[in-house]
């Protein structure tokens, strides 16, 4: 999951996801607005995949014009953990 921020007028949420979707290895994205103030959009990002390179989402991302703060949680391996 990824912390990012975007200005309040553009780019559009649907504009983040395509960007993201279009990425090598991404199966599907999810976008949720944690917060709005005057002149900004937070969001939480989720992308599920295999072998998807993070560099490539993050350039993806900033190439809208959003901005990402940081990765806050990733889950690997056989087995999914469900974070408490």
């Amino acid at each position: 999951m990824m912390d990012v921020d975007k200005a309040l007028e553009r780019p559009s949420l649907i504009e983040i996801a395509e960007a993201i979707e279009k990425q090598a290895g991404v199966e599907g994205v999810s976008i949720v607005v944690t917060e709005i103030d005057l002149e900004t959009v937070g969001m939480e990002i989720t992308v599920e995949g295999e072998n998807m390179n993070y560099d490539s989402l993050v350039t993806a991302i900033e190439k809208t014009g959003a901005v990402v703060h940081s990765l806050d949680q990733v889950l690997a391996g056989k087995r999914m953990i469900t974070p408490t």
